[in-house]
C-alpha cells in the first residue's frame, strides 16, 4: 500500500475521447516530505510518517520543530502516518510528489466531513416526529429517554440523541484516479472526497481486491493559435 497526503480543492469535470463526461475532485498534492520511517525492531510497526505544506517556524513548537529537523525540512501543517511496506523505501527527508499515482489506479480517499453544527433528532437520526396537530406539545422533541424499565433511569451510552452533525473522519473507497499532472501538482479523482474546500485529504491505494483499472483517455483543450498572413492586393 502507498499514499499521499493532500488538500481538496473542488470539483469540476472532464470528457472522454469519446465524449463520456466524468466528475471528478481536484485534488492539491504538493511534495511530501518523509518525516520518520517506523519499524518493527523501534516502534512495533512499520509505517512511515509524511508531511505536507509548509509552516512558518514562529507558528510551530519547539518539538515539532526538533522533530523535522531530522529530516531536514520546515516544520509542517498536514502530518499523518501511512502503514505500507512500499513507502518503507525512502530515506528520512525524501520528497514524494504526485506521480506516485498514476491515472487508472483505484483508491481509497479520506478525510474530515463537513460539520453543520447542532442537529436536532429528526433531522440528525432519522427520528419520527410527534402529533402535528395543535395543542400536541410534542412536534421535534427526542421523547421520553430513560424509560425502557430495566435501567433505573440511566441514559446507556450510543444512544441516538440530537448533538453535533458531521465534522467525523470519513473514508470514500473505489475512487479511480483520471489524470495526475506532476507540473501543477493536482490529481483528478473520479467521484467525491470527504470534507470541504481547502480540506486536507489522504490518499492511499484501495484495501478492494481491485487495484487498477484501465486508463482513460481524457480529451485535453488546448487554444489553437492561427497563423495570419495579411495579403495586399497588387493593382
Amino acid at each position: 500500500m502507498k499514499g499521499l497526503l493532500g488538500r481538496k480543492l473542488g470539483m469540476t469535470q472532464v470528457f472522454t475521447t469519446d465524449g463520456t463526461l466524468i466528475p471528478v475532485t481536484v485534488l492539491e498534492v504538493l511534495p511530501n516530505v518523509v518525516l520518520q520511517q517506523k519499524t518493527k525492531e523501534t516502534d512495533g510497526y512499520v509505517a512511515t510518517q509524511l508531511g505536507y505544506e509548509d509552516v512558518k517556524p514562529q507558528r510551530a513548537n519547539k518539538p515539532l520543530v526538533g522533530h523535522v529537523a531530522k529530516a531536514n525540512t520546515s516544520p509542517k501543517k498536514f502530518i499523518k502516518e501511512i502503514r505500507s511496506e512500499e513507502l518503507s523505501q525512502y530515506e528520512v527527508g525524501a520528497v514524494i510528489k504526485a506521480d506516485l499515482f498514476a491515472a487508472g489506479e483505484i483508491v481509497d480517499v479520506s478525510g474530515t466531513s463537513k460539520g453543520k453544527g447542532f442537529m436536532g433528532a429528526v433531522y440528525r437520526n432519522n427520528q419520527s416526529t410527534g402529533p402535528n396537530s395543535h395543542g400536541s406539545g410534542h412536534h421535534r422533541g427526542p421523547g421520553s429517554l430513560a424509560t425502557i424499565g430495566r435501567n433505573n433511569g440511566i441514559i446507556n451510552k450510543g444512544r441516538i440523541m440530537a448533538g453535533h452533525e458531521g465534522h467525523l473522519s470519513t473514508t470514500n473507497q473505489n475512487l479511480e484516479v483520471i489524470m495526475v499532472d506532476t507540473d501543477k501538482n493536482v490529481m483528478l479523482v473520479k467521484g467525491n472526497v470527504p470534507g470541504p474546500k481547502r480540506g486536507y485529504v489522504v490518499v492511499k491505494t484501495t484495501v478492494k481486491r481491485v487495484k487498477s483499472v484501465p486508463a482513460k483517455e481524457i480529451l485535453v483543450r488546448t487554444a489553437k493559435v492561427e497563423e495570419v498572413v495579411e495579403t495586399t492586393k497588387e493593382d
